[in-house]
């Protein structure tokens, strides 16, 4: 059966529509752009929120409610809730992106020693990833912070170690399947050094995927670096990080909500925000490589 050209026409424009439906984000992961552009301006440029210190403190409006005066209210040192929540941006981010880098960056020395190395040593050290990933990232990260100490320093180096085992088993698999193709083996067959092949054909090859996963994991590094600062491990009042911050208004719920409820709705704002952000990033490469 032949169809008419009007018919055909219309087939083209239907499947042009559907491909531009599916090409466009949906409006949650715009949403969530729109949320992380902003978080993001906030930790690179604070004075454009606000004008004043984190730290400078006004005993006279101590435990002021939200208003004109002070949008988010004050805290029990008459602190601007709002100011100290727009720098403590920096504090957030900045431990949860320096933990994901710290562990992709673990997780590639790992898996590049697993996947090159012998069956042995394979095991051995797959093995060990196995048995970190048993533990909850939260319990291992608290195992790590005992041992390095506290701090901003010991809470990043935890967060870090506790996503590395994870990762470390995507770029072994990663490095499987690209060691064994056809120019890799075409490389070692003509004599090319074997730290040249890793550093030009392998490790590159490995990289694509484990970016994508680490803009998932990102979103679960800054709640865990939160979690810890909560719990008094991570980073130090006066230091406004928004972990830190909700331990401070814990203890004045009753009269001054305000002081723990802003720092805890911009974490889960922007947790939720990098999160959808990574699945919409992993769902699309996922596409575009069935396709």
């Amino acid at each position: 059966m032949t169809l008419s050209p009007s018919l055909r026409t219309g087939r083209r424009a239907d499947r042009a529509r559907t491909a531009g439906r599916a090409a466009r984000p949906p409006l949650t992961v715009l949403l969530a752009g729109a949320v992380l552009a902003l978080v993001l301006l906030a930790a690179f440029a604070p004075g454009l929120f606000a004008s004043g210190g984190p730290t400078d403190t006004d005993p006279l409006h101590a435990l002021q409610a939200p208003g004109s005066a002070h949008w988010f209210g004050t805290d029990q040192l008459g602190r601007d809730v709002f100011t100290r929540v727009v720098h403590g941006t920096r504090y957030s981010l900045a431990i949860g992106a320096a933990a994901t880098g710290a562990g992709i960056a673990l997780a590639v020395l790992w898996g590049l020693a697993a996947a090159l190395s012998g069956r042995f040593g394979d095991a051995l050290l797959m093995r060990a990833a196995d048995a970190l990933l048993a533990l909850p990232g939260l319990l291992l990260a608290l195992l790590v912070v005992l041992i390095t100490g506290k701090g901003v320093t010991g809470t990043t180096l935890a967060v870090a170690i506790g996503t590395a085992p994870g990762f470390a088993r995507v770029v072994r698999t990663q490095a499987l399947v690209v060691r064994r193709s056809g120019y890799v083996e075409s490389a070692v067959g003509l004599g090319v050094p074997r730290t040249l092949v890793v550093l030009r054909h392998v490790l590159p090859n490995t990289l694509g995927p484990l970016l994508v996963l680490a803009t998932v994991t990102l979103g679960a590094s800054i709640s865990t670096g939160a979690a810890l600062s909560y719990l008094g491990l991570g980073a130090q009042p006066p230091t406004p990080e928004w972990g830190a911050m909700l331990t401070e208004g814990q203890g004045f719920l009753q009269q001054a909500w305000w002081i723990a409820l802003f720092p805890g709705v911009l974490l889960v704002g922007t947790v939720l925000a990098v999160t959808v952000l990574g699945r919409y990033a992993q769902a699309h490469d996922a596409g575009r490589s069935a396709s």
